[in-house]
């Protein structure tokens, strides 16, 4: 069935510049924070930040604390109906999650106006339920990576990208702060897995976007 959702009116996805390529950088959950900023400045709150581990969540979560100045929600601070009751109450709060977070949270309207991912939820490698499926590939002559890895990170990366907009009337931005959407061949395919909206690595046209929302 066609979506009810007119995605390039409602929604714009951002990828922020000056990330570092590797993900894997000690420095990286840092630079997402600082790109994060001026988006929760121009959207006044309103977000859910997303992480795909748990170590990334706690650093942004101190590097946040007293940056903003809006209610600061965290994982782990209440059970998740809760967390989610005090968020569509304040109407401004930033939460952050992982895992649990990025399906089956319904969140209407204003309250939320933001989704970041700080990056593609790859499964890490280390997994042995991961490790064995991608050597059975292998024997069978396929291509783990093309063939199972990337496709489940693109139905995870839809799920949490699915928070956004929830209504006919909701607006927002979805903000994917992985630099691989743009320097590796694969980043087109998961780009053009998304909902059709409007694209974007200017900050300035995500602070035009929220302009024209009325306060």
């Amino acid at each position: 069935w066609p979506s009810p959702f007119d995605f390039e009116r409602q929604a714009l996805l951002y990828t922020p510049r000056g990330l570092p390529p590797d993900p894997n950088d000690p420095s990286y959950t840092e630079a997402v924070v600082e790109a994060a900023l001026p988006v929760l400045k121009a959207s006044r709150g309103r977000a859910f930040l997303l992480f795909t581990s748990h170590r990334a969540l706690r650093r942004a979560h101190e590097l946040l604390k007293d940056r903003i100045e809006y209610p600061l929600l965290v994982q782990g601070t209440g059970s998740r109906s809760e967390l989610l009751v005090r968020f569509r109450t304040l109407g401004n709060a930033v939460l952050l999650g992982a895992a649990s977070f990025w399906e089956g949270v319904d969140v209407r309207g204003e309250a939320l106006s933001v989704v970041l991912i700080d990056k593609l939820p790859f499964a890490p490698p280390e997994d042995p339920v991961l490790s064995a499926r991608i050597e059975a590939l292998r024997n069978e002559g396929g291509n783990p990576f093309m063939d199972y890895q990337l496709p489940q990170a693109v139905l995870q990366l839809k799920q949490g990208a699915g928070r956004l907009i929830r209504d006919e009337e909701d607006r927002g931005v979805l903000v994917l702060c992985d630099p691989r959407l743009y320097s590796k061949g694969y980043g087109r395919t998961v780009r053009a897995s998304l909902p059709p909206m409007k694209q974007t690595r200017e900050l300035a046209d995500v602070q035009a976007f929220f302009a024209r929302i009325p306060a």
